[in-house]
């Protein structure tokens, strides 16, 4: 278990590396205790075992309002829908306004509603800090978009980069590892984030707190301005745990220098180990 000391080591470097943003340190230093009272380290202990067990409810996590159940149900089957219609390639870089501008004429999609619209936006521009998310936010509106002219969609895979040096990075890291690496999520433009963090957090009863543990909130995503995951070609969605540290692919970008990991293990941004994601946007 991590002592009190080296926590706060981690915590002093990655605020100067940028990776938690000042504003955040008061709710860094309020995190919900665990069962042990009187111990100056339960809230280091519990933040860790949440970590671990990333994907399972802790009884403090923040979740969506059951009055809200019913318009959080249909954005999330909307947004479901419209991606069927304009094609996964496709949602991958659509922009919030070109998604609304395509739901509203199109029946097999259908129109956001004001209520739709409106928890969209309050998830937007909530504080993620209030549920455990403690990374910065390279989106700043919920209107930014994926410039057409400077990304490219990578032969065999369905998925965008950018040109320049997520481009370059990729074709070095093909070149260098062989064709048992694959691209498994390039760009991902604020729909595209909203559906995988809001499908999450549909499966898991509401958890808003779960979600964030395992996918940025919109905005949040880095995958928005230059990052990207691989993974070995065949091995599924076991690309996305920590099994994939066990395949060659993982191997051969660690000793070549690429993963230089976002998420590293027993980060402090409340997300999980994330070997897969290639670091490139500062």
């Amino acid at each position: 278990m991590m002592k009190r000391r080296e926590f706060l080591k981690m915590l002093a470097v990655s605020i100067i590396g940028g990776g938690i943003a000042p504003e955040v340190l008061a709710s860094m230093s309020s995190l919900p205790r665990a069962d042990m009272p009187g111990r100056t380290d339960d809230h280091i202990k519990d933040y860790l075992h949440k970590m671990k067990y990333f994907n399972k409810p802790h009884k403090d996590d923040i979740l969506i309002g059951r009055r809200d159940y019913r318009t959080f149900e249909s954005t999330v089957k909307r947004l479901r829908r419209l991606q069927s219609y304009v094609g996964h390639g496709n949602f991958q870089v659509l922009s919030f306004d070109d998604g609304l501008r395509v739901a509203r004429y199109s029946a097999r999609v259908g129109k956001f509603s004001r209520a739709e619209l409106n928890l969209l936006e309050m998830i937007f521009n909530e504080d993620s800090a209030r549920y455990g998310f403690f990374g910065q936010k390279p989106l700043k509106k919920i209107t930014d978009r994926v410039a057409k002219k400077n990304i490219v969609k990578v032969p065999y895979a369905g998925n965008y980069l950018y040109k320049g040096l997520p481009l370059e990075t990729y074709r070095k890291i093909q070149k260098q590892v062989g064709d048992q690496v694959i691209l498994t999520s390039g760009i991902r433009g604020v729909m595209k984030q909203f559906l995988l963090f809001l499908n999450k957090v549909y499966k898991h009863n509401r958890n808003l707190s779960l979600a964030s543990r395992s996918l940025a909130p919109p905005g949040y995503s880095f995958h928005g301005i230059g990052d990207f995951d691989v993974g070995q070609v065949g091995f599924g969605v076991k690309n996305f745990t920590e099994q994939f540290t066990a395949t060659e692919v993982f191997k051969r970008l660690n000793d070549l220098g690429y993963l230089i990991l976002r998420y590293p293990q027993n980060n402090l941004l409340g997300v999980r180990f994330e070997p897969w994601h290639v670091k490139l946007a500062l």
